[in-house]
């Protein structure tokens, strides 16, 4: 059974702009340090995108342990990241949730590019 965030979790999460990411290390044990980065609800699901795409070295580490915690609104959470690029229509929506969050911010522009988009991951509790 996959587990799925609640409605109240997703309702806190669509607003915060408060996300770390700590995948595990090579030893599948140890917590990688948190990141901060941007995230986004769509469909009921967290998603996220590497500003530096598929270099970044979180990003590497997610998509190889495929777990790790992330910190949200003010709780921490154990969780698994699938890689999530790839979709046209996701991708349009997740685009779209991005520019509605950080509309204000002259960091967007880069996180629709090519780069993060082939970066955006899945965010599921476990």
């Amino acid at each position: 059974m996959t587990l799925q965030w609640t409605s109240e979790q997703l309702d806190k999460f669509t607003s915060a702009d408060d996300l770390h990411v700590s995948p595990f290390y090579a030893d599948g044990k140890t917590y990688g340090t948190p990141t901060w980065i941007w995230s986004v609800v769509v469909d009921n699901d967290i998603y996220v995108r590497a500003y530096n795409g598929q270099n970044s070295r979180w990003y590497q580490s997610a998509m190889a342990q495929g777990a790790g915690k992330i910190k949200i609104a003010g709780e921490e959470f154990e969780v698994n990241f699938i890689d999530a690029a790839g979709s046209n229509e996701l991708d349009l929506k997740i685009n779209a949730a991005y520019q509605k969050k950080y509309q204000d911010s002259p960091y967007l522009p880069p996180m629709l590019q090519a780069g993060p988009v082939s970066a955006t991951v899945k965010i599921l509790p476990r």
